[in-house]
């Protein structure tokens, strides 16, 4: 049984390095492929071109080579009865979390502005926010949604999540579902979109949304680009309901030169690096759902191709 990866993106050769390091003997191919294509059951993918996967009958497992699996579900050709598993990897949720709580004391602290006030040479010291006195409300508390809100916490910060149904999270309160929206968005002074992007959470960070933030609330979106509509977020900052954002995810990746983000003085822009899956570390999973796959036992990290996570 080969391996094939399907990857558009610079990680392509880390990838193969680590598969060769790990299992020097395994068959791995990398497409396009020409060679019999029932040899292919098992594909590690990230960004495939549309309709990639439908060439392999025998394909049985899609492997994303990250947290999420949007970018495979959005091909409307996928095979019948495929697999998708995606990649819960320590490195990878410590370094959401940290990100993402850096992203929460830089504004706490005031150090956006300051960069702007840099620009053009302007002394000019403000007041800031105590952790105890901002409460964070983090839109998905999964796997990477439960580690930031555990490392805001333990720094002071109040935390609150939400997500579709209910769920227990030690000292951190969760609102759930259409019911609990407006409870939370209503008591967030900063809001972190962790969610996984599918047909319910698509356009979440819209008008309507957003103006129900306290005036004044501070928006990060580090889950994908689509969650958030551009043109209401640049409508909410300048009409001051919102402060302002940092975004490390867009709808086009590389952001446009022409977006108006970029001039955006209340806009921070980072170039969707918030957690970036470390190969020599994710592949020992992924390899060791290839051994399941070949003795038909269940996969580990499955996705369910109806939630979309």
């Amino acid at each position: 049984m080969s391996i094939l990866i399907v990857n558009n993106s610079r990680w392509l050769n880390f990838w193969l390095d680590a598969l060769k390091e790990s299992r020097p003997d395994l068959k791995v191919h990398v497409y396009p492929y020409d060679g019999p294509p029932e040899e292919i059951e098992f594909a590690i993918s990230w960004n495939h071109p549309l309709g990639a996967f439908k060439q392999f009958p025998n394909l049985r497992c899609i492997a994303s080579t990250g947290a999420g699996v949007d970018h495979i579900l959005r091909d409307p050709e996928l095979p019948a009865g495929v697999q998708l598993t995606r990649v819960v990897d320590e490195d990878l949720t410590n370094d959401m979390a940290t990100f993402t709580t850096t992203l929460v004391l830089s504004h706490v602290r005031g150090l956006f502005s300051y960069k702007v006030a840099e620009a053009t040479q302007r002394w000019e010291p403000k007041t800031y926010q105590r952790p105890k006195d901002v409460k964070v409300g983090v839109m998905g508390v999964g796997v990477l949604g439960t580690e930031t809100g555990r490392q805001l916490k333990a720094l002071g910060f109040n935390v609150q999540g939400w997500a579709k149904s209910t769920k227990n999270i030690e000292s951190i309160p969760v609102f759930a579902g259409d019911a609990g929206l407006a409870d939370f968005l209503a008591t967030s002074n900063i809001l972190i979109c962790l969610l996984p992007l599918t047909k319910e959470t698509a356009n979440i960070l819209n008008k309507t949304t957003l103006s129900k933030l306290p005036k004044g609330a501070y928006v990060i979106n580090v889950a994908r680009g689509e969650h958030l509509v551009d043109a209401d977020l640049l409508e909410m900052i300048d009409s001051e309901h919102i402060a302002g954002a940092s975004l490390d995810v867009f709808r086009t990746e590389p952001l446009p030169e022409e977006h108006p983000f970029w001039a955006h003085p209340k806009i921070s822009i980072t170039p969707h690096i918030a957690s970036i899956t470390n190969p020599a570390s994710a592949v020992r999973q992924i390899l060791a759902n290839y051994d399941r796959l070949k003795q038909q036992k269940p996969l580990l990290n499955l996705v369910s191709l109806t939630k979309g996570y």
